[in-house]
């Protein structure tokens, strides 16, 4: 997955250390007004606003606050934090929404960006990438527009990619030992056997092997 701090620094996200000390940036985050609310200017103090040190506002903003300096995270993420730590339901959506609404919580670029990086990074295919996201809450619209970034043909190369980089280890097994360990191992990352049995079958032919037609795995 991409640098944390690297994807929020791109959008103008990043709003502390990446060790976890604050800094200058949020201090004056925490006193703007778009996520502190209350109409308060950027320089208010939290008495202005009417939200006092340790109310259940104060305390759903640190929270997602730290754990957007991690790493991104989705809107259902943060909200599963918050109810773990008994944020009222009421209080946890305000301040949800007001960072939706500045950006640092953005379900499609979380998703465009976890694609990408899992697609190259570990070669997965459309649907292994959708059921992560799932995992993570993010609304299935979301999900089709962002795996709709791999092709089908796109997908199939990295199989073969995949397939390439087995290929030598599997030699000196008998056939239908190579035919279902390659095809397990694309199965593992959510290739369909179809496309899963053309790529093996494509890669051991150019290898001499023979292929009848009536292999699976």
């Amino acid at each position: 997955m991409p640098d944390a701090e690297a994807w929020l620094r791109q959008r103008g996200l990043v709003v502390g250390d990446p060790r976890g000390e604050p800094d200058s940036r949020d201090e004056e985050f925490d006193r703007g007004e778009a996520v502190g609310g209350g109409g308060g200017a950027p320089g208010s103090s939290r008495a202005e606003r009417g939200a006092p040190s340790g109310s259940p506002e104060e305390e759903a903003r640190a929270i997602c606050l730290r754990l957007l300096t991690g790493t991104p995270r989705t809107r259902k993420q943060l909200a599963d934090a918050l109810a773990k730590r008994e944020i009222p339901d009421d209080v946890a959506e305000e301040v949800l929404s007001r960072f939706e609404d500045v950006g640092l919580i953005d379900d499609a670029a979380f998703a465009d960006a976890w694609v990408e990086s899992r697609h190259h990074s570990r070669g997965l295919a459309r649907r292994a990438l959708a059921r992560e996201l799932r995992t993570k809450g993010v609304a299935s619209a979301v999900i089709d527009e962002a795996v709709g970034q791999v092709d089908s043909e796109q997908e199939e190369c990295t199989a073969r990619e995949l397939v390439d980089r087995k290929l030598r280890s599997t030699r000196g097994l008998d056939r239908d030992k190579r035919i279902r360990r390659l095809a397990g191992m694309l199965a593992r990352r959510g290739y369909g056997e179809g496309v899963a049995l053309r790529v093996v079958r494509r890669a051991l032919e150019e290898e001499g092997e023979e292929w009848d037609g009536e292999d699976a795995y």
